[in-house]
């Protein structure tokens, strides 16, 4: 076979040396028509895929290997490729699996900066360190289609082949539907062995482990960081961080931190800890009560950590504060008052209304309240909902703020302007139809997790404070919160 010539679309190529048996399909040497190393991939054509499979739609996309030319010959389905420096494997193989924090740091961002820039497009189905290549000084994707191609064939060897079983996310091993928070797993996987030296879970019995356990503590790296790498192995695949959220918390982990955010950061590592331990212990069984109930544990373990940090800030700035927990959050001092309510679950498409189907999922509510004694206009504080739910993109839940406000001519007051209202009222599921309602948004919907809290603690401090000297008033305009893009109701 190594004399043999191969004539493809774009040009004829010689079959050179065999130097790599990959997961489906074998690797040659090649050379291209300007004299750079260049690779075969031979596919073997399989019952039930067809060749479309192999090619995903990528074109002018950010560390990615190009393909430079593909066909069929014999039995084969056939792809060109250049040839890259080696791949992440073989590095790892290289440095005896240690890296440094920034030389991890940096790996990652190439690779979470490519699937951040084809989250809405295109799923890999099969990320790991094999198919991270060096390619112009850049750590590149590549095997696009494999795994798509090899899910559809009728081999009794399937599964062996559409995904491999270290880094394969909980819904693989379930025989669900890849989407991108299935490449999120598998980065997590790889961004733990890069940091830590080796994989989370060491293949006794990788469907057990996947599905059931929740992954080690990371050790030796910055708490934000460890963090991110939990949430990236949620069990739940809606509760795990987008390519995109990964990415920017990465690059802002590259710059200096305050003692306040460093501390920040281990109060919030420690609860999505807890958060991965509760999501792997509801995660063997799977239907849509269960999945709401895996969820809602996230959402408490996770709002958990924002209270604490909350109350430790406050405690912090205001030592002769006064703190009660039961059955609600409430913290005095002086004539200012902050409440946040107890958690409660929110029934399936509680947000319908007009028989129409509700925009998003609400999963868990809440609320958080400042408020101090009435001024001369009858003023006394403001209130701001708190969901967790998938208001931007279907499938991906976060923590979100919003608040509501009076429709301008109504003849209708509130001393708490704006105000709160629960996603199992008629008023605030009317207010995210396009009519003219009684009730309107005034804040958000607005994300206050995943990277974002400290901007949530700063707001509610600064309001407190001003409920506690007397400054905190009405707000000067309506709307005057974020204007958060939400999915509309059907």
């Amino acid at each position: 076979m190594a004399t043999d010539i191969i004539k493809l679309a774009q040009a004829e190529w010689q079959l050179g040396p065999q130097f790599n048996q990959g997961g489906f399909g074998s690797i040659y040497e090649t050379e291209a028509a300007d004299g750079s190393p260049a690779v075969i991939k031979l596919v073997p054509k399989a019952p039930g895929a067809s060749r479309e499979l192999l090619f995903e739609p990528i074109l002018d996309r950010a560390n990615i290997v190009p393909i430079l030319d593909s066909g069929e010959w014999q039995n084969y389905y056939v792809l060109v490729m250049p040839r890259a420096d080696k791949s992440l494997r073989q590095y790892l193989g290289e440095t005896g699996g240690v890296l440094t924090g920034d030389e991890a740091l940096r790996i990652l961002i190439d690779v979470a900066e490519t699937l951040a820039n084809l989250e809405q497009d295109v799923v890999h189905r099969d990320l790991k360190p094999d198919n991270v290549l060096l390619y112009q000084n850049r750590w590149c994707l590549a095997d696009f289609g494999i795994a798509r191609y090899a899910e559809a064939t009728t081999s009794p060897d399937t599964h062996k082949y559409a995904f491999t079983p270290p880094y394969a996310a909980p819904e693989q091993w379930r025989s669900e539907r890849a989407t991108p928070a299935t490449d999120v797993y598998a980065f997590g996987v790889m961004a733990f062995e890069l940091l830590q030296g080796h994989r989370p879970f060491s293949g006794s019995n990788y469907r057990e482990q996947h599905l059931n356990q929740a992954p080690p503590t990371l050790m030796g790296c910055p708490a934000s960081i460890a963090s991110l790498v939990t949430e990236c192995l949620y069990k739940a695949p809606q509760a795990r961080p987008t390519a995109a959220n990964i990415l920017a918390r990465l690059r802002v982990s590259q710059r200096p931190s305050s003692s306040a955010s460093a501390k920040l950061q281990a109060a919030n590592h420690k609860v999505v800890v807890q958060a991965a331990q509760a999501g792997a212990a509801v995660s063997a069984q799977q239907s849509v009560e269960e999945q709401r109930t895996e969820l809602y544990s996230v959402a408490k373990q996770s709002f958990s950590a924002i209270l604490d940090a909350l109350t430790e800030r406050i405690r912090e700035d205001a030592p002769s504060v006064a703190v009660t927990r039961e059955p609600r959050l409430v913290v005095r001092l002086g004539d200012g008052t902050l409440v946040i309510d107890d958690m409660k679950s929110a029934p399936v498409n509680c947000l319908a209304a007009f028989d129409k189907q509700a925009g998003f999922d609400v999963i868990a509510y809440t609320a958080i309240t400042v408020r101090k004694p009435k001024d001369r206009l009858g003023y006394e504080g403001r209130s701001h909902s708190l969901w967790f739910c998938d208001a931007q993109h279907e499938g991906v839940y976060r923590w979100f703020e919003l608040a509501f406000m009076l429709h301008p001519f109504i003849d209708e007051s509130r001393s708490v302007v704006p105000f709160g209202l629960p996603p199992t009222s008629k008023e605030a599921a009317e207010a995210f139809y396009p009519i003219q309602s009684d009730r309107q948004l005034e804040w958000g919907p607005a994300p206050f997790d995943q990277g974002q809290e400290t901007q949530f603690l700063d707001r509610w401090v600064e309001w407190f404070a001003g409920a506690v000297d007397g400054t905190l008033g009405h707000p000067m305009q309506m709307p005057e919160g974020p204007r958060g893009q939400y999915r509309l109701p059907s």
